[in-house]
């Protein structure tokens, strides 16, 4: 089960973050139709949605698939594989984490588990780790006022030289940067 707030689910679905399709569905009341969060189709209203963890339980409920995106059908035979890896690193990313902990959680090994994990989202587990820290630290640069350094050792870095180099690299900017980007705004 994935740990992230509606708050955090929302802003998935307008960035269209294919990372997280077969993670979560998009379930929108009006029209009774469910998406990927990467769907391209046009955003909802905030209130509208709902979001589902379960393919089942969403069609159970009611909602029928989007013909955009066809959430119903997995896209690889990996795709369970690969949504278990990223709900581990989704749900222990502010923690130390090592390949071998991954590897352990899935049951395969290190080799196995990044060669395969590269082929099918183009990015070691390393590299989605980072993105999904950097994502949870631009959210709390956007929503509360800690300080960079608690939000850097908040979402799991062990080292502010390395959140300031990861962010810059992913964000082009720093966490202050950001942060006064979107106050602007």
């Amino acid at each position: 089960m994935i740990n992230l707030t509606f708050e955090e689910k929302w802003e998935k679905i307008i960035a269209c973050d294919q990372a997280y399709d077969g993670l979560f569905y998009t379930a929108v009341k009006t029209t009774r139709i469910y998406c990927r969060p990467s769907c391209r189709s046009r955003k909802p209203k905030k209130q509208n949605v709902e979001f589902y963890l379960d393919k089942e339980k969403v069609e159970e409920d009611g909602f029928r698939a989007c013909k955009r995106c066809k959430p119903e059908v997995d896209q690889s035979p990996n795709t369970q594989f690969v949504q278990s890896v990223i709900t581990f690193l989704i749900n222990h990313s502010n923690e130390k984490i090592v390949l071998q902990d991954i590897a352990n959680h899935v049951g395969v090994s290190t080799y196995y588990l990044d060669r395969l994990f590269k082929q099918e989202t183009s990015e070691t587990p390393r590299m989605y780790l980072e993105k999904v820290r950097i994502d949870k630290a631009t959210h709390l640069l956007k929503h509360t006022n800690k300080t960079n350094l608690e939000v850097c050792y908040e979402v799991g870095f062990q080292s502010a030289s390395n959140f300031y180099k990861v962010f810059l690299r992913l964000k082009n900017c720093t966490p202050s940067e950001y942060r006064q980007k979107e106050t602007i705004k």
